[in-house]
């Protein structure tokens, strides 16, 4: 079997990584989501929110598992049997970034894998930080998130 791992903050999930899981869930037969307890990021969101999140936007796919983790990338690809890291890449400017990860995460263990996959087009803009500042100034997200983060992004920031 062949399991894959997306790892990330998720500091919302947006439609663009949504997007990777879907694409990424018909490419393997078990997609691992896995939610970094970065606290060195300062989310907005707590690791709970984000894992809750994240399995609210991703139910209607039954070969998806959303955990969180706080660990070494590779120790968790292992801990959950895994062979494959899953990643995405927005623009040129994330490569350089991405391509470092990955040859540290093949220096740690050459027995772990990455895979690149690009969004769609229209998602190829969003990122997290963006819709945060966005939602932050009362401006419309509905079309870079699921539902149930919008609604979680309006009520972090109505108070």
């Amino acid at each position: 079997m062949t399991k894959v791992v997306y790892p990330g903050t998720f500091d919302p999930i947006t439609s663009g990584h949504v997007d990777i899981i879907e694409r990424g869930a018909r490419l393997f037969e078990q997609v691992v989501i896995a939610v970094a307890d970065n606290a060195g990021k300062h989310p907005l969101f707590s690791l709970d929110e984000r894992i809750a999140l994240a399995q609210a936007s991703l139910a209607h796919l039954p070969n998806v598992q959303v955990l969180g983790f706080s660990c070494l990338l590779v120790d968790f690809v292992h801990s959950v049997d895994a062979q494959v890291i899953l990643r995405g890449l927005r623009a040129v400017s994330d490569f350089e970034y991405e391509f470092q990860l990955a040859s540290m995460n093949r220096r740690l263990d050459a027995r772990v894998e990455t895979v690149f996959l690009t969004p769609a087009e229209q998602y190829g803009f969003i990122s997290s930080s963006l819709v945060r500042e966005i939602a932050r100034l009362g401006g419309a997200i509905a079309d870079f998130v699921p539902d149930v983060v919008a609604k979680a992004l309006a009520a972090k920031f109505s108070r």
